[in-house]
């Protein structure tokens, strides 16, 4: 293919140069630009959102293309410092202004303020790129009230009524009885990812008491700031024509007067008999103008554009002109000058010329592209298949439907009906495969149409097919125009349920769910609209590219490997997240640029014969499963137990690998910190320590921080899996009510213990060897460690004790190629990785062969999730782990965990270690009625223990009583509560 004449989006590519080096240090938790250079609530957030150590709590992060948006905009706005388009060219593209031609675009009057498009494609996210970027603008607002960079007050518009609902459910909940309910809400049920634990109450009142939709801008009192969510209709005064206020009249005192102008200049509002002269209809009539002016009175204000390649051109009567919402925005903006942002969002960041040959002019400030392509190769939507049956592909271009002379629609074409056709053929294929698999996993048809008048006879055509009418759904602007609210309510809500009905199983539009239409289970896309719009296409496709499967070993590794063959230009053997498209003329060079880079693959005539599920198989709870399943003891602490002092002796804490005199020497002498102006008290020439893990000001602060970490870190909201564990955990943080013993033990530690001699943080200013390098690190981990010790083995008294069965989950999925047949499991068979998977197949292999085994299962860390144990890293830092089998013999359960060889000695092994030790302590210590008479152990074993014992005809059970873990009784462990 031929190269591109020249970059497209020099923006992206400038600040990838300077970004993507410091993302692998952002990750590992080291020193970077950016880190240093942003405020110390932007660094928190950064190392929240992508720092491993965090990644590794939650199961949901965001992919490299959300990454990539977030540290490309927050970089270009708050570490270059970009106050126009134009300096950010300057910055870090100034040579591509005169190439790209964008000079005279950049330099205009609507781009001097900052602004920033990410272009990402439909499907990979854009709404939590949007929420990571309002909670990084709000939270440094809150911190920094004069920093002009920041602002709490947000603008957010939607292309259409589709996207402006999904919104609103985003930030308020979706409706409940006509109520929203917050804990339904994208940052609340995803807070574990979105927002640090000491920020969360900032941010969930803020968005609780400042959303504002598009009815009440304008009149509805907010607090710390506002969040404004309209649809640009409104904006463009499509919805309220006086929204935009009078154009500039001129004076003409000769001319006659009209009376109506007359009596509206004395009684600007009246009464109208049609609303029954209600004083609401007068209200809202006062009102109008009033959004506008209220926005353009804000004196700041970050508007986020959704699908924003709506912000260009507006058709009415066939004339395309500038969008007048985009003049009302200009307006907004003219009274803030560099206080106004803009970020667009949009998967085509385009506008098209020319006829048959069209040209791309993409948007000047796309700072970030991460588009189709990318998110195909990282497998994060769904691979793409052309359905090339040969019915299909015989067809003559009869996709237009059969018109009279007037233009109105008679009949589908053949070519149309041998369309649906095909696609109702691969719909019943991939429902009779996947239908019952798992709940929520239906597959559902769409089908596009050229125009309103066509979707009623595709409707009845699907019904003289056989489709039961609450099969199919029809939704377009037609159907819309024919309904009154009341009657659109349901069907709305029936389209975005989509995902968790079995019906229906079609859906039948035209333009109307072109955006915002984020539903997981479109798999088949029948398009028989026949535009050849790049836009169009994209998006007609983006409504079926989202992830349907997701969080399961053995689909992911089927779905790997259907990439893998597309790559290799060969036909998938299995459809798990596979969007196939019955062909159309229209699309073909759109396909062929995709097939051409190995992103599209295409089912021939022999594709029927294909099992959609390729080698995966579900495995079923056996006959009589109740003899070999688990009952696992899960223990709940009663909300009100009584907490103890903590105790702990910092004097026999670890030292310092570090040599204090070597950490002297890096810091230097003589620094300046804050100086204070004598006669105003004005303080300037505040720093940030190279390296540092935190920004302090003195020592008191460090350990104040410090402090947090540690007790934020050991909180016993860690571990919860949901917005109302978080919430009644939250209620009693252990620690929490003991930080100044934190801070005691903390500056006696550092004082007296950890540098191996006394150390005097206050001379010279010696404090800052505290936040050079892994320091800061390692002195949280050593004193989080003893806590966690000391709290691990504490006694159980009013314990309130839950009991959970392993059968609890009722099917799992294997591949016939990686599982192995087992007996004495709840399962017939049992999943093993394809890869390095020797030793977990050995093991389900041998275990169950031993008389003296009553039964075994293999933990699945995806579904048995109440088996899930918190631990501290090396570093200090919260993770969770699953263990790998559970063994019951006869008065015994062993909780096993295997590992290669060469990994036994690994730091977080031996922690995994400790922990599952307390985990049995802790079941050990409860009534032996709560746990079935038998004592719980814990076993680490080793390949070559396991191939050895296996080899000399030993017992399994034999070798789980050898190599179980016996602790030192009452080894210097100390009460924590």
């Amino acid at each position: 293919m031929a190269s591109k004449p020249h970059d497209h989006f020099p923006l992206a590519t400038g600040l990838a140069k300077l970004v993507t080096p410091q993302v692998e240090l952002i990750v590992g938790g080291q020193s970077s630009e950016i880190l240093e250079r942003v405020t110390p609530v932007t660094a928190e957030l950064l190392k929240f959102w992508f720092q491993q150590d965090y990644c590794d709590t939650r199961f949901l992060n965001f992919h490299a293309g959300q990454r990539a948006a977030i540290l490309h905009i927050i970089y270009a706005h708050e570490v270059l410092g970009a106050r126009t388009l134009r300096d950010l060219y300057q910055e870090v593209a100034g040579d591509s202004l005169l190439e790209t031609g964008y000079l005279g675009e950049v330099s205009r009057e609507r781009n001097k303020h900052p602004k920033y498009c990410a272009k990402m494609a439909t499907g990979t996210g854009k709404t939590w790129v949007l929420n990571a970027l309002m909670i990084w603008q709000h939270l440094n607002h809150q911190a920094y009230p004069d920093d002009e960079r920041f602002t709490s007050n947000f603008l957010l518009v939607a292309p259409g009524l589709i996207v402006y609902d999904r919104l609103l459910d985003s930030f308020q909940g979706k409706l409940r009885d006509g109520e929203r309910d917050f804990e339904t809400s994208d940052i609340f049920k995803q807070q574990s990812l979105f927002v640090p634990d000491n920020h969360r109450e900032t941010v969930f009142g803020f968005l609780q008491s400042s959303v504002v939709i598009k009815q009440e801008i304008g009149s509805k009192v907010t607090g710390a700031g506002i969040i404004a969510i309209t649809n640009w209709h409104l904006l463009a005064g499509q919805e309220d024509p006086d929204f935009l206020g009078e154009e500039d009249e001129i004076e003409a005192p000769g001319e006659d007067i009209d009376p109506k102008a007359a009596v509206r200049s004395l009684f600007p509002v009246t009464p109208g008999t049609s609303a029954g002269n209600s004083l609401e209809a007068l209200d809202r009539k006062f009102l109008r103008g009033g959004p506008l002016q209220a926005l353009k009175d804000l004196p700041s204000l970050v508007v986020f554009n959704d699908e924003a390649h709506h912000v260009h051109s507006i058709r009415k009567a066939d004339e395309v002109t500038d969008v007048e919402w985009q003049k009302a925005l200009l307006d907004i903006a003219s009274t803030k000058g560099t206080n106004f942002t803009q970020i667009d969002f949009s998967a085509t960041p385009y506008n098209e010329s020319g006829g048959k040959k069209k040209t791309r002019q993409y948007f000047a400030h796309i700072v970030v592209d991460f588009d189709l392509k990318a998110a195909m190769r990282q497998g994060l939507v769904k691979a793409l298949t052309l359905d090339k049956r040969k019915e299909v592909a015989a067809l003559p271009l009869d996709f237009r439907v059969e018109r009279d002379e007037k233009g109105k629609p008679l009949s589908l074409s053949d070519g149309q009906r041998t369309m649906l056709r095909a696609g109702l053929k691969k719909l019943s294929i991939l429902e009779e495969s996947f239908g019952d698999q798992q709940a929520g996993k239906h597959p559902k048809m769409m089908v596009i149409c050229e125009d309103t008048l066509v979707t009623p006879l595709v409707e009845d055509f699907l019904i003289e097919e056989g489709m039961a009418g609450e099969e199919v759904l029809r939704v377009d602007s037609g159907k819309r125009a024919e309904l009154s609210a009341n009657q659109w309510e349901p069907i709305k809500e029936e389209l975005f349920d989509l995902d968790a009905k079995k019906d229906p199983k079609v859906v039948v539009s035209v333009l109307m769910l072109r955006e915002g239409f984020d539903v997981n289970n479109i798999c088949v896309i029948v398009p028989l609209r026949s535009s050849e719009a790049s836009i169009l296409l994209e998006q007609t496709i983006g409504r079926g590219l989202r992830l349907m499967w997701r969080g399961d070993d053995a689909i992911d590794e089927l779905k790997r490997e259907t990439r893998e063959r597309i790559a290799r230009y060969e036909e998938p053997t299995n459809f798990y997240d596979v969007l196939f498209v019955v062909e159309h003329p229209a699309f073909n060079k759109f396909y062929d640029e995709l097939v051409y880079e190995g992103l599209a693959g295409s089912v021939g005539e022999d594709g029927d014969d294909t099992n959609p599920k390729g080698d995966l198989e579900a495995v079923d709870l056996i006959e009589g499963y109740q003899a070999y399943d688990f009952e696992i003891p899960i223990i709940i602490r009663d909300a009100d137990e009584e907490m103890k002092q903590p105790s702990i002796d910092p004097m026999k804490l670890p030292k310092s690998k570090y040599q204090l005199d070597f950490l002297i020497k890096q810091i230097g002498e003589g620094d300046q910190f804050v100086s204070h102006d004598f006669q105003t008290g004005t303080q300037y020439g505040d720093y940030r320590v190279d390296g540092g893990v935190m920004t302090a000001k003195g020592y008191n602060d460090y350990l104040a921080r410090m402090t947090n970490r540690i007790s934020t870190a050991l909180g016993r909201t860690f571990g919860t899996k949901s917005a109302k564990q978080w919430k009644e955990a939250a209620h009693y943080p252990a620690l929490q009510a003991y930080k100044p013993l934190l801070v005691s033990w903390l500056d006696t530690y550092i004082k007296h213990q950890y540098f191996g001699r006394e150390f005097d943080p206050f001379e010279a200013e010696n404090w800052r060897v505290l936040l050079v390098g892994d320091v800061p690190a390692e002195i949280a981990g050593n004193l989080a460690t003893k806590l966690v010790e000391a709290q691990e083995n504490q006694e159980v008294g009013e314990a309130i004790v839950k009991h959970r069965r392993l059968s609890e989950v009722k099917t799992i999925w294997v591949r016939s190629t990686s599982c192995v047949e087992v007996k004495k499991c709840i399962y017939p068979k049992l999943r093993v990785p394809a890869k390095a998977g020797g030793l977990e197949r050995l093991f389900s292999e041998w275990v169950y062969r031993d008389t003296h085994v009553e039964a075994f299962a293999k933990v699945d860390e995806y579904r048995h999730t109440y088996l899930l144990r918190p631990y501290l890293k090396a570093d200090g830092m919260p993770a969770l782990y699953s263990p790998d089998f559970l063994v019951r013999t006869e008065d015994r359960v062993y909780v096993v965990e295997t590992k290669a060889q060469s990994s036994l000695s690994d730091e977080n092994v031996l922690r995994k270690k400790r922990a599952a030790l307390a985990w049995c302590a802790q079941i050990n210590e409860l009534p032996e009625e709560e746990r079935d008479s038998r004592t719980w152990h814990y076993v680490l074993l080793g390949e070559q223990i396991v191939k050895d014992w296996e080899a000399k005809s030993g017992r399994p059970s034999e070798l789980l009583d050898h190599a179980r873990i016996r602790e030192k009784a009452n080894a210097g462990q100390q009460s924590l509560l």
